[in-house]
């Protein structure tokens, strides 16, 4: 997908503009505040960044953005247990509120990519195991 300039907003003090990269960082965050959701699906470019240690909030999210209309293509990993359509919806809702709320487009589409489904990790503390019993 494209990503363009928005439309300049001329103010009597200067112009205010907002980067597709904004778009796609909004997108991002409103995506992952839903249950359910266990992350987002980037590429191998995604995957590269995080194993350089940096977080790149718009991973799994493209947007295509016009004058005044947006599109968003969110890809997402979804728990294990979470009903998938009520997932999707979720993120559909929460992306075009924010994104309209934030910015002042409007958003026509936001479309729903599930790559997969994992189960939620159970952390097991090693204190609780005991070693001593195990081999005699």
């Amino acid at each position: 997908m494209s990503t363009l300039p928005t439309e300049f907003e001329r103010t009597d003090i200067g112009e205010i503009q907002i980067a597709p990269e904004v778009i796609e960082v909004i997108a991002g965050l409103a995506t992952v505040e839903i249950s359910g959701v266990a992350g987002m699906s980037g590429g191998f470019a995604g995957g590269i960044a995080e194993l350089l240690g940096r977080k790149n909030q718009s991973k799994g999210v493209k947007v295509e953005v016009g004058q005044k209309e947006a599109a968003i293509d969110v890809s997402v990993i979804v728990e294990y247990g979470y009903r998938l359509p009520e997932v999707a919806s979720q993120i559909q809702n929460n992306v075009k509120r924010s994104i309209e709320n934030m910015t002042g487009l409007t958003v026509i589409e936001v479309n729903v990519h599930i790559h997969d489904v994992i189960f939620k990790q159970v952390e097991k503390n090693n204190e609780d195991v005991d070693f001593s019993q195990r081999v005699k």
